[in-house]
């Protein structure tokens, strides 16, 4: 019997897969299998990008994107599944010059067209950008001819990482019933018209640590459940920051939302069970949360700040929400502004003919008006337990407006409330 002295474990496990021990470090066994390197594919060494990701065996494979710019007039279609498309950053250059509405990438089952049903699963596009024609613009728009950035159909498990999309006439990234398990993550995605993100149809969905700057929306998830949402940078987008409509059991969690046109959050459509928290929330000219068809949710621990028009408004179609540990300020910075006039308008919560509205534990300071609004159509509201000083900066020194307008709203508690 031959002794195996000193190896362990691990060495012994070694052994058995087919390696073995050269001067101290692990080696592969010559007479092992060889490696497949047919699965891995140069583009720099094919006549076309599209045909190097034709080229992708049918087991799935590595493409290599080299640098450079690369113009194309029709969309690259990657229809292989279980691969990866890899490029060298911004030097990656992929310009959309296709005819006008037409996406730049596309991931989908190659037998789509035939069978609706089709999926495509595992694929993974890192380190690459994909950019719309600058030269190429809708003369009725005025915005880029170019469709999406990527348009990925029916593509489960996509994992998208580090790409950069920008100026295209539809989404920077457009997922289409991308059921399972789509991620999006450490990517830019700057002035595309439609939206930076636009989900219709997914399912534990993972958006984290990506840029959002200056696109129509921010994200859009439509029809949807599990979204997860958290450490992304949203900035200036024409329209609003995220819209979420018709999806549940989600969270929108520790983003920097700010100077979106419109409102930084909208829940719309039969929105449910969805917590929005720990989010700093800024300087939105067209408000902050909406809750525009949203039932069970939580807005918690975000910091509302210099929100014009409103921060959290509750609308008719919306109710049994909580809303706690929540700051709403303005440019206060221990005696004196930051900001002066308009630039420092903030304000607090404006309730319309909603119900079962749980108020606590908030902080409402340097209010242009009252803390809390409501109208006489509101039910079962409860407002306990907050602190509410500086209010009604706005108002002249002839009307004297209490911390909280509540405009007749029945049943009601409000009490336990500091207010100066």
């Amino acid at each position: 019997m031959h002794r195996v002295l000193g190896l362990g474990v691990a060495g012994i496990a070694a052994l058995a897969a087919g390696w073995v021990f050269l001067g101290g470090t692990i080696a592969a066994d010559p007479s092992g299998p060889a490696p497949q390197g047919a699965n891995v594919v140069d583009a720099s060494k094919y006549p076309s990008l599209q045909a190097a990701l034709d080229a992708v065996p049918e087991a799935g494979g590595l493409v290599k994107l080299p640098p450079g710019e690369f113009r194309i007039e029709s969309p690259l279609v990657l229809a292989r599944a279980n691969t990866r498309v890899e490029g060298c950053g911004a030097a990656t250059r992929i310009v959309n010059c296709c005819a006008a509405g037409q996406p730049t990438f596309v991931v989908r089952p190659a037998n789509l067209g035939e069978d609706p049903k089709a999926r495509i699963w595992r694929v993974q596009l890192a380190d690459f950008r994909l950019v719309g024609d600058p030269q190429a613009i809708d003369g009725k728009s005025g915005k880029p001819a170019s469709g999406d950035g990527l348009l990925a159909e029916n593509a489960d498990e996509l994992y998208v990482h580090g790409l950069s999309i920008d100026h295209h006439g539809g989404s920077g990234i457009h997922l289409v019933n991308c059921y399972e398990d789509p991620r999006i993550a450490d990517s830019i995605l700057t002035y595309n018209a439609k939206a930076g993100l636009w989900i219709d149809g997914g399912h534990d969905i993972v958006v984290s640590a990506n840029h959002f700057e200056e696109n129509g929306d921010g994200v859009r998830c439509l029809d949807s459940f599990n979204l997860t949402m958290t450490g992304n940078n949203l900035d200036d987008h024409l329209g609003n920051g995220v819209v979420i409509e018709n999806t549940y059991g989600s969270v929108v969690s520790g983003n920097m939302i700010e100077e979106c046109q419109g409102a930084a959050v909208v829940l719309g459509r039969d929105c449910y069970g969805i917590t929005i928290s720990a989010n700093v929330i800024a300087d939105n000219f067209g408000g902050g949360v909406d809750l525009r068809d949203a039932w069970g949710c939580t807005v918690s621990a975000n910091t509302f700040t210099i929100t014009a028009v409103y921060s959290i408004r509750i609308g008719p179609e919306s109710g049994r929400i909580v809303i706690t540990g929540n700051n709403f300020s303005d440019s206060y910075i221990g005696g004196t502004r930051k900001r002066q006039d308009k630039l420092n308008e903030a304000t607090g919560i404006v309730l319309e003919g909603t119900s079962d509205i749980a108020i606590s534990g908030n902080v409402f300071a340097g209010l242009a008006g009252p803390a809390i609004r409501a109208d006489a159509k509101c039910s079962r509201i409860a407002a306990t337990g907050n602190l509410m000083t500086d209010l009604n900066r706005r108002s002249t020194g002839k009307e004297r407006l209490g911390a909280m307008d509540l405009g007749g709203a029945r049943p009601l508690v409000a009490d336990h409330n500091l207010a100066e």
